[in-house]
């Protein structure tokens, strides 16, 4: 026997979607109470979705504070550089806020995809408008990131030079030694050669000397080398050695200014044993594990540094006197000592200007150009 079959009419699809007008005619067909109930319908709807985005805006405005706040915790505790931080934290936001907005349109039933070109589109012509500054925007972005030069600096770039006062995204302030603000484009400085006279802690400070031809060179030598070895500021023989003399000297007056030295007063002697008397709280179990491998890794780093350098053989940094050139009126002397980058200009003049006084103490003169003039009788 066969089953028996029922005929199923095809589904109607419609052809095309129902016009504007065609929804017009249809409401105005349709009975009061009809469009009574859809009215009502439409807004209940529209309401609950209304109050369903405005919960989400505010949770998620809450949950970005709390990231925007963890995160700022975060780069400041890895002593990450002020510049970047605030551009990281600026361009976070902006992105959280962006979605959140994105997602708030798209709960109140707005088609977020046009929505998304509009912005999209609007991107493109303002980039286009824009080329020049967005270039900058991307040179402000790569110094951040790579950071040829810090706020600090004394950098020479672009025929300026001078110290860095603030790294901003389009462009970077310097300040010169007469207090001139000068701006500069990120965009020439991320692409260009850039000087950065404070990136090394130690450098080299040249003195040109000359002195009259019949006076001994020797002299001159011995007593320019004196007044370098008597400058505290003057590295002896090697840069390692006077960097960890001076990190020592650093330490001692820490110290001193904590507390910690042996001419601690009585007054202060006593509550401080009192604050080492009272225990540390104990931290949680996750921490200390933290804690103690960070500690392991760091030892690790510092212990390959250590190696490193040990391999690396020192060169010596004495000062230097040599004579640089025969010239037409004086003996040229080249006089080179190693400071660190902070007593740069103050090693050079104050030297410069006890050369000059002892020079001639030791029987030594500082010639004038001169003309020898024959005249012959005819």
């Amino acid at each position: 026997m066969k089953p028996l079959q029922i005929p199923v009419a095809p589904a109607q699809i419609p052809d095309s979607i129902p016009s504007v007008k065609q929804e017009v005619e249809m409401l105005k067909s349709m009975p009061l109470d009809d469009l009574l109930d859809k009215f009502i319908s439409s807004v209940t709807t529209f309401a609950i979705n209304l109050a369903i985005a405005i919960v989400v805006f505010y949770a998620g405005k809450f949950v970005i504070k709390k990231l925007y706040n963890l995160l700022s915790v975060i780069l400041h505790r890895r002593n990450v550089d002020r510049s970047l931080t605030t551009f990281v934290l600026s361009m976070v936001k902006m992105l959280l806020f962006f979605i959140l907005i994105v997602t708030v349109i798209g709960i109140l039933g707005i088609e977020t995809s046009s929505f998304i070109a509009l912005f999209a589109s609007a991107g493109v012509a303002i980039g286009m408008a824009l080329s020049g500054t967005l270039q900058n925007f991307a040179g402000g972005v790569l110094i951040l990131l790579l950071k040829p030069y810090k706020v600090g600096d004394y950098i020479e770039a672009q025929g300026f030079a001078g110290t860095v006062k603030e790294i901003q995204i389009f462009h970077t302030i310097i300040t010169t030694y007469d207090n001139k603000a000068i701006i500069i484009p990120n965009g020439g400085l991320s692409t260009g050669s850039v000087n950065n006279w404070s990136r090394e802690d130690y450098r080299r400070v040249d003195w040109s000397v000359g002195i009259s031809y019949g006076d001994k060179v020797e002299d001159a030598r011995k007593r320019i080398l004196e007044l370098l070895e008597a400058d505290s500021r003057v590295v002896k023989r090697y840069i390692e050695e006077d960097r960890q003399q001076r990190a020592g000297e650093q330490e001692r007056r820490r110290r001193a200014a904590m507390g910690e030295g042996d001419n601690m007063s009585d007054e202060r002697r006593p509550r401080q044993q009192n604050a080492e008397s009272v225990p540390a709280p104990e931290l949680p179990w996750y921490r200390r594990m933290f804690i103690s491998r960070k500690k392991k890794a760091e030892q690790k780093v510092n212990d390959r540094v250590i190696r490193l350098r040990r391999r690396v053989p020192r060169v010596e940094r004495r000062p230097v006197v040599v004579v640089d050139q025969l010239a037409d009126s004086a003996v040229v002397l080249k006089a080179r000592a190693w400071t660190r980058t902070e007593f740069y200009w103050d090693v050079y003049y104050q030297v410069n200007e006890q050369i000059y006084n002892e020079l001639p103490k030791a029987g030594v003169n500082f010639p004038f150009p001169q003309m020898d003039v024959h005249l012959s009788r005819q």
